[in-house]
């Protein structure tokens, strides 16, 4: 009964997750609304999925891959509750709600691999899934270039020099609001591809996929996405530092792209 429980709370947490994001970056306070409500209600399924675990493995602790990634993802939604309650920010969620997903997701689905139920459907998620992850990467250079643009638009205009050859580019303010938008876009984008890859590499290889190297870069691309994210409207950052976060964030895209040499996961074929 308790793998009824921990599925209840791995789609809690999925939609938690997802209203985590414009509830933090785009400080939307009905979306913190949902958000709150959404990893309560996770929580509490976890909870009681992981009591009724020990209780049907006569153990007091957890033992097994699946045991630990359920406890783990506990914890994690644990501590994000604890700094919500002390601190009154959902601001972690945006770390720790995809995290506690992905780490629930592959015990909810149970102790067998999760096979699609056609081949056609599995394709149909992997077109998604690469869509998705192709969409972000096009996002980000946009963000790049219009970032680019804007450093070079501003210095001009400090210098008092005639724009040149780049009288033809939007206002400064349009263009700080074209690279924001695509960022914005890009990581919805990649959240999702990201999501939607962890399902489908499951079937293949289990849990292991956290392990494979362009998997790890992927989500390390992710985490400096969110913090260049932060960054940007925190401060409201602009010019070189953002050139500087973006080239970053491009970078680790680069390596993720050579990752595939190295790559077991992503070494599946749509049928």
């Amino acid at each position: 009964m308790y793998l009824l429980w921990l599925r209840v709370a791995a789609v809690l947490y999925g939609l938690a997750s997802m209203s985590a994001l414009p509830a933090v970056l785009g400080d939307r306070p009905r979306w913190q609304k949902v958000c709150l409500p959404l990893t309560i209600g996770g929580w509490f399924f976890h909870f009681v999925a992981f009591v009724e675990m020990l209780a049907a493995a006569h153990r007091l602790m957890p033992v097994g891959m699946y045991q630990v990634e359920s406890t783990l993802g506990l914890l994690i939604v644990t501590a994000f509750l604890l700094i919500w309650m002390r601190y009154r920010t959902i601001s972690f969620g945006v770390f720790a709600l995809p995290l506690a997903f992905l780490v629930v997701l592959v015990p909810a689905i149970g102790p067998d691999k999760y096979t699609f139920s056609s081949s056609l459907v599995r394709s149909g998620w992997i077109v998604i899934h690469v869509t998705l992850l192709l969409a972000a990467y096009v996002a980000l250079i946009f963000s790049l270039l219009a970032s680019l643009f804007y450093l070079a638009q501003e210095r001009k205009l400090k210098d008092r020099e005639s724009p040149g050859f780049l009288e033809w580019l939007p206002p400064l303010d349009t263009m700080d609001r074209i690279a924001q938008t695509t960022l914005v876009f890009g990581f919805y984008c990649m959240t999702g591809g990201l999501l939607i890859g962890s399902l489908i590499a499951q079937e293949r290889v289990g849990a292991a996929y956290f392990l494979d190297p362009k998997v790890v870069l992927s989500f390390l691309m992710w985490g400096l996405y969110v913090v260049m994210l932060f960054v940007r409207r925190s401060t409201g950052l602009r010019g070189k530092r953002a050139v500087y976060l973006s080239s970053a964030v491009f970078v680790v895209m680069l390596c993720v792209w050579a990752a595939n040499i190295f790559s077991s996961v992503h070494r599946f074929t749509t049928p």
